[in-house]
C-alpha cells in the first residue's frame, strides 16, 4: 500500500515538474517573441521572429506573426514611398506656381496705372485678394514640404518668457487691426528650455495667426511656472468637432477660407519633433490651445 502511495506521489511530482518546465518554456518563448517584435518595429529590420522552443503551437504563432509583420513592413514602405512622393510633388507644385503668380502680379501692377471704372477697380481688387491667398497657400505648401522633410533640430537654451513676449509684439499690428487687446500672464522668474529658436518662433506665430483668424475680439495668454503656455479666446463660430480637427493637414473651417489649413499642422509637427505637446479644446464658446515643453 505504501509503495503505491509513494509511486502515485512520484508521478504527481513528475507531472508538476513537467508543467512547471512547460510554463517556463512558454514564458521564455513569449518573451523572445516580444523582444523580436520590439526590435522589428523600432529598427525596421528584415529579421524574422525566432524562438528556442520546439513547441508546435508556439512555432505556429511565431510563423503567423512573421507573416503579418511582413505584410505590415510592405504597407509601411508603401506609405513612406507615397509620403515622399507627395512631399516632392508639393514642393514641385509650389515652385511651378511661383512663375505664373509673378506674371499675374506684374500685370496687376501695370493695370494700377491705367484709367479704370469703379466696377473694373472692384474686380481688380478681388483678383488682387485672391492672388494674395494663392501666394500664401503656395508659400505654406513649400514651407510644409520643407518642415516635414528636414529632421534636424538645432537646440539652444531659450527663455520661454522672452520668446513669448517677442512673438506677441510681432503681432501687435494685427491685434490692433482686429481690436484684440491681449491679457498676458507671465511668471516673474525666467523659464528655460532647450529648443530650436526658429521652430519655436514658427509654432508661436502659427498659434497667434490662428487666434487672429478665429477670435471674437479677445485673447488671454498665460505662461505657467512649469512651462505650460495656454492661449484662450472666444470663438462662437467654432465647435468641439471643428476644434478637434484644427491640427489636421489642409483642414479649414468654413469661416477660414483664406487660410491654408497648414498653420497648426506645422506647429504640431515641430512641437512633437522637439518632444513637446500641443492640443486644443473647446468649452463654453472658448477655444484654448495648450503648448507644453517638458523640462
Amino acid at each position: 500500500m505504501k509503495i503505491g502511495l509513494w509511486l502515485l506521489f512520484g508521478v504527481f511530482v513528475l507531472i508538476i515538474v513537467f508543467l512547471v518546465g512547460k510554463v517556463y518554456l512558454l514564458r521564455k518563448s513569449t518573451q523572445e517573441i516580444k523582444n523580436s517584435i520590439d526590435d522589428i518595429l523600432t529598427s525596421d529590420t528584415n529579421i524574422l521572429i525566432s524562438i528556442s522552443s520546439r513547441d508546435g503551437q508556439m512555432q505556429q504563432l511565431a510563423h503567423n506573426l512573421n507573416t503579418q509583420l511582413g505584410l505590415l513592413r510592405q504597407e509601411r514602405h508603401r506609405y513612406q514611398q507615397g509620403d515622399t512622393e507627395l512631399k516632392e510633388a508639393i514642393t514641385n507644385i509650389s515652385h511651378d506656381l511661383r512663375t505664373p503668380l509673378t506674371a499675374i502680379y506684374g500685370y496687376l501692377d501695370l493695370l494700377e496705372g491705367e484709367n479704370k471704372s469703379e466696377s473694373v477697380q472692384r474686380y481688380l481688387d478681388q483678383i488682387q485678394n485672391r492672388t494674395e491667398v494663392l501666394k500664401q497657400l503656395t508659400e505654406e505648401l513649400f514651407r510644409y514640404s520643407l518642415i516635414t522633410s528636414v529632421q534636424e533640430i538645432s537646440y539652444e537654451k531659450l527663455t520661454l518668457n522672452r520668446a513669448l513676449e517677442e512673438s506677441l509684439l510681432s503681432y501687435y499690428g494685427a491685434f490692433k487691426t482686429r481690436q484684440i487687446d491681449p491679457e498676458i500672464e507671465l511668471p516673474d522668474s525666467p523659464i528655460h528650455r532647450s529648443l530650436d529658436p526658429t521652430a519655436l518662433s514658427r509654432i508661436l506665430g502659427n498659434i497667434l495667426s490662428n487666434v487672429i483668424k478665429y477670435s471674437d475680439g479677445d485673447l488671454k495668454v498665460s505662461l505657467r511656472g512649469d512651462g505650460k503656455i495656454t492661449f484662450t479666446n472666444s470663438a462662437k463660430k467654432l465647435s468641439p468637432v471643428t476644434v478637434g480637427r484644427l491640427f489636421d493637414r489642409f483642414y479649414t473651417v468654413e469661416d477660414g477660407r483664406s487660410s491654408t489649413g497648414l498653420g497648426l499642422s506645422i506647429a504640431k509637427i515641430l512641437t512633437e519633433r522637439m518632444e513637446g505637446y500641443i492640443n486644443a479644446y473647446y468649452q463654453d464658446g472658448n477655444l484654448t490651445v495648450v503648448l507644453y515643453f517638458p523640462k
